[in-house]
């Protein structure tokens, strides 16, 4: 059998959306390029945006498992913490921006997966693409990403189980106590909205930790690391 045969065919029954809603509540779209323009003119605002940020685990929906993100990946977020888009109205079953939807949704058919696995991987919209030319902002999102980079964190957490785990172990607590206190920063004396954190510095590392299988607790003013249903490793 060949790679082209393993492939699974079209659904030659449908051709048509249904409004089911289905993907809309499987998680927002990734943006790309072409994109830019609808963030630039306001017509999805950045507080209803997320980063998965480059090396950070995420789910390749084409290749169909957990792999680090090879660039920024900016997504619409999940209402009211559910992976349901915020811009879907499930009580009436309809997209709210509709005519100026990004374009994985427009490409998206969900009986036939092929148009929208070749733009999948291309041309992703950035943090740079977006904000690298407001003043002081793109520099607090790159220094960010120098001390708070999934591929320290990844380095440090591989560490965990050599003779090197008390490095490691302080490693990654800084950077997840560095990771906390920028986005107090730019909400507190910058006077941020909350809401736009997880687009300017991605989702808070005390949640997306969790995919290493290691979860952060808080015990008075120190931050412990604990292993998923395992002890403490800095109590």
């Amino acid at each position: 059998m060949t790679s082209n045969d393993s492939k699974p065919k079209p659904d030659t029954t449908t051709t048509e959306c249904r409004r089911c809603g289905t993907c809309c509540k499987k998680g927002g779209p990734s943006f790309h390029l072409e994109d830019k323009v609808l963030i630039e003119k306001g017509i999805i605002l950045s507080k209803h945006l997320y980063t998965i940020r480059k090396g950070e685990l995420s789910f390749d929906n084409v290749k169909g498992c957990i792999l680090p993100a090879s660039s920024d990946i900016i997504k619409i977020k999940g209402h009211k913490g559910s992976w349901t888009c915020v811009f879907f109205d499930e009580k009436n079953h309809e997209c709210t921006i509709y005519d100026t939807r990004p374009m994985e949704c427009r490409v998206l058919k969900c009986w036939d997966t092929r148009e929208i696995e070749k733009i999948y991987a291309k041309n992703r919209l950035t943090r740079k693409d977006l904000i690298s030319s407001i003043e002081g902002l793109w520099d607090l999102v790159e220094g960010h990403q120098k001390q708070c980079g999934y591929d320290l964190l990844t380095l440090f957490i591989d560490a965990l189980n050599t003779d090197k785990k008390d490095d490691a172990l302080k490693g990654i607590l800084e950077i997840i106590e560095h990771d906390i206190k920028i986005r107090e920063l730019v909400v507190q004396e910058a006077g941020l909205e909350s809401d736009l954190t997880d687009f300017l510095f991605g989702r808070p590392i005390t949640e997306t930790i969790k995919m290493y299988g290691l979860k952060i607790e808080k015990n008075g003013e120190k931050y412990l690391l604990v292993p998923t249903g395992g002890t403490s490793l800095s109590g």
